[in-house]
């Protein structure tokens, strides 16, 4: 069960990353639901670079590669408390981004009405919850 888990989870990231490749290198789709904007119509909260993009896909590819490891469905020389800590701060990460910023992003947000706080609140929190669950199910 515990290696079906760890699968799951390194493939919803590895997709995660696959995306964040796209957008880096221009892709569209999705875009304009990913990023927050201030208010309905408005400008976006910030415009990542590709570069800062390139860097996040990379980023949920190393926690995948984590994920994977400390399954023991993956195996290189590591100590084996990089792999723990690792999968520990990625549920933490997830359970952190879940919560959010008491603004723009996260359950607590107070910006509702834009389209990416609609998507937020029924996508990305809910997948930030489960990925956190699943993470310290890994880490366990």
């Amino acid at each position: 069960m515990a290696s079906l888990i760890a699968v799951l989870l390194a493939t919803v990231l590895l997709l995660l990353s696959g995306l964040h490749v796209f957008w880096a290198f221009g892709g569209r789709w999705g875009i304009s639901a990913a990023i927050p904007t201030v208010e309905p119509g408005d400008q976006r909260l910030f415009t990542p670079s590709p570069l800062a993009t390139l860097a996040v896909a990379m980023a949920l590819l190393v926690a995948s590669l984590l994920v994977l490891l400390r399954a023991d469905i993956l195996s290189i020389m590591l100590p084996s408390w990089i792999p723990r800590l690792g999968v520990w701060s990625l549920a933490m990460v997830f359970a952190l981004r879940a919560i959010g910023d008491f603004r723009y992003v996260g359950f607590f947000k107070r910006v509702r009405q834009t389209t990416f706080a609609r998507m937020d609140t029924q996508f990305y929190s809910p997948l930030c919850v489960l990925l956190a669950v699943l993470a310290g199910l890994v880490g366990l």
